[in-house]
């Protein structure tokens, strides 16, 4: 009744203007209200967040995207959250469904995936690689304890069967059994898993780099030998072995003729006693073909200085075989990394991929007359696919845009490419699009969960500035929507780890950086802004930019380049040039570290993961530790080099975050540099420490932690709420 009264008394016009007044003080009041709670609720007004760690985290990443031989038919694996599960689609329309069924984030991984023959059986790998003492991963601490072994499932459905211990599996053309690595030596096991795993023959030296015949009589291998190598033939009938021109170099990568006569290989030159072949240095490398049935072999192309190594070991498929007889290989003979088409019988090589550019992913049409390949032509901070005939001719683009395309495979019926791809906000998908080019259509987009927060996400800025040697450097700028002048935002550089890595301008093709792409728009989420610097010693800007001088534990050459960063964003009006922080992993952490202890003044606050502290310690214990750390007087500029020669500067605080099963980077990096701050006491030293946990964390609840703790962390010393 008393409502009815009132509404009689409003449409009457008693109260109308007050009314009025009435609505206008009540929304001031609410506006006010609101404002307050959110000076309360998030600090300086300028964080809001619209979601969650868990929320940006909940897309599947994939990977290992294969075409079958005969079938239109693909597969990839898709790691959801942690749980990792094999997926297949079929053409024309590749309806994308998944076939394995692992449901726990228990650390295991999935890979080198291979179909048999006919398309029915799809062979791959679970677990991790063993560590130098023979461990594998076991980042759960399962009691139980796990092992890496090849298994097989059948596209139709149902239960996969395990073949036995190992990797690498190569199924025979005949799809009858699979050959695989076992500590050094080829087993073979029946594809149906009637029987176990057998050796395949008995044999000297570290035995692998396994491929099948044409016609599935023979089988070539390397047969590593620490100072040399030789390629090996062996005959399934005859169970005999033949070396192929077995000389004092280091013949590596082979791969059989289409008619199964020749193998062509890579040849290296054998090491001498003095080797001290570091990642700034380079070796010479020729191309042979060799007549299996005599053994003998030409040189069909080498190197014109000694720009190869990293050329032959960096990508998936360094040496392939194709149509007309030509050798497709990659080099950086001309300062860029290109793929290069020579013909077998010698002559000119051709480069297919010209520019100042590199190709990076690449894979032969269904009848190996094209040159399917991503690279950063033309847009040198993403990715993009091209084809050319491998005889050579203009590059044709095939997609454009703001995106990143990457792993391309072509199915056998020639009229689509399957591939990977990412946006700024579209995090990574397998994806088609005709064989012509065109713009990809995602085949599993159900993947995606909801609560993904694509439509939040910003889209990062490229910057250029210079390092104070006048060295180009190239970044990711992640600004908040709302940020504008005068905010005196905290702000966090982000540094890849590799060193040989590029972060690009969306989501990115390594399962690590997709993580990190998605830690950097999480710090934007909560008000940061975050720069990701590609530092000198990186890929994607050519040849002398990955080799620059003094870089690492020869001089730090590319820490100027973080602090250039730096003095990017104390000059951005954004900026509170008194709190800026450092985050990275791997290389990253290393420089993360390294600006702590040279630079406090400068750096606010670090989060370092599994990072380098003591190049000199890792050059001891890792017989040179992958950078040629021999002899004392670098051993001295290496610890020069290092965060622990500057540590008596170290006032910032820091996190630091590792797994103690580690193999890239050895636990006591962290627990020495620890103890060194501890002592010192002018730091505040926090650490988040993973039992059994590997470089590049396998558990995704690990990934979960880590960051919830760096996010922290950075709130509470570089908002101003530290304790």
């Amino acid at each position: 009744m008393r409502g009815t009264h009132l509404k009689e008394r409003f449409m009457a016009g008693e109260f109308s203007l007050w009314g009025v007044m009435r609505t206008g003080i009540f929304r001031l009041a609410l506006a006010i209200l609101l404002s307050l709670l959110l000076t309360l609720l998030l600090p300086n007004g300028l964080y809001a967040q619209s979601y969650t760690l868990e929320d940006i985290l909940s897309t599947p990443f994939p990977s290992s995207l294969i075409a079958s031989p005969k079938v239109d038919r693909v597969a990839w694996v898709f790691d959801n959250c942690g749980m990792r599960n094999i997926w297949v689609a079929e053409g024309p329309d590749y309806k994308a469904h998944q076939l394995t069924d692992y449901d726990q984030d228990d650390g295991q991984e999935i890979g080198e995936l291979s179909f048999s023959p006919d398309g029915s059986v799809i062979v791959y790998v679970r677990g991790g690689n063993a560590n130098r003492q023979g461990e594998y991963p076991n980042p759960t601490s399962d009691s139980r304890g796990a092992e890496q072994a090849v298994w097989a499932i059948k596209v139709s459905g149902g239960k996969p069967w395990r073949l036995g211990k190992g990797n690498h599996p190569v199924v025979s053309p005949s799809g009858d059994q699979v050959v695989f690595t076992y500590r050094g030596k080829l087993f073979a096991a029946p594809l149906d898993g009637s029987s176990e795993a057998k050796p395949l023959f008995e044999g000297r030296g570290r035995n692998g780099s396994q491929c099948w015949s044409p016609d599935g009589s023979q089988l070539a291998f390397v047969s590593q030998r620490d100072d040399h190598s030789f390629i090996g033939v062996y005959n399934l009938k005859a169970e005999t072995i033949t070396w192929l021109m077995p000389d004092v170099e280091r013949d590596d990568l082979p791969v059989w003729s289409p008619d199964g006569r020749s193998i062509a290989c890579i040849r290296f030159p054998g090491r001498t006693a003095d080797d001290s072949y570091g990642r700034e240095l380079g070796l010479p490398f020729a191309i042979w073909v060799v007549d299996v049935e005599t053994g003998k072999g030409k040189e069909v192309w080498n190197s014109p200085d000694d720009s190869g190594g990293f050329a032959q070991y960096y990508p998936a498929q360094p040496l392939m075989w194709a149509a007309e007889d030509r050798l497709l290989f990659y080099s950086e003979h001309e300062g860029w990394m290109h793929i290069y088409s020579v013909s077998v019988k010698g002559g000119e090589a051709v480069c297919l991929t010209p520019g100042e550019c590199e190709a990076e992913h690449a894979a032969l049409s269904a009848d190996r007359h094209t040159l399917i390949f991503n690279s950063n032509c033309g847009d040198i901070d993403r990715r993009h696919l091209w084809a050319v005939p491998v005889t050579g001719g203009e590059p044709k683009p095939l997609t454009t845009g703001k995106g990143n395309e990457w792993s391309p495979v072509a199915p056998t019926s020639g009229k689509s490419i399957m591939l990977f791809c990412s946006t700024a906000s579209q995090p990574a998908a397998p994806a088609v699009i005709p064989i012509n080019g065109g713009n990809p259509r995602l085949i599993a987009p159900q993947a995606i969960p909801r609560q993904f927060p694509a439509k939040a996400l910003v889209e990062p800025q490229q910057v250029i500035f210079q390092a104070a040697d006048g060295l180009e450097i190239h970044g990711q700028l992640f600004l908040p929507r709302e940020a504008k002048a005068g905010d005196k935002r905290p702000a966090v550089i982000f540094m890849h780890g590799g060193p040989i890595r590029q972060m690009l301008l969306g989501w990115h093709y390594l399962y690590y950086y997709h993580n990190s792409y998605a830690m950097n728009q999480y710090l934007v989420s909560r008000g940061y802004v975050v720069l990701s610097v590609n530092f000198r010693s990186g890929i994607g800007y050519g040849r002398a930019f990955r080799t620059a001088p003094h870089q690492g534990p020869r001089g730090a050459s590319e820490y100027q380049d973080i602090v250039a960063g730096a003095q990017y964003l104390r000059g951005r009006p954004e900026v509170d040039p008194r709190k800026i922080g450092l985050w990275g992993g791997s290389y990253g952490g290393y420089l993360t570290a390294l600006g702590l202890a040279r630079d406090s003044e400068l750096f606010a606050a670090g989060v370092d993961l599994h990072g380098v502290h003591d190049w000199s310690m890792r050059g001891r214990r890792r017989e040179g530790g992958g950078w040629g750390l021999y002899g004392e007087e670098l051993l001295r500029l290496s610890y020069d080099s290092s965060p622990v020669a500057d540590v008596s500067f170290w006032s910032s605080p820091v996190l630091f975050i590792h797994g103690d099963d580690d193999r890239n980077v050895d636990f006591i990096q962290t627990t020495d540099l620890v103890q060194r701050l501890r002592a010192l006491g002018k730091a505040h030293v926090e650490t988040l420490v993973f039992p059994d946990e590997v470089h590049d964390f396998l558990v995704h609840g690990h990934w979960l932690k880590a960051y919830h703790a760096a996010a922290d962390f950075f709130d509470r010393f570089l908002k101003g709420k530290a304790h």
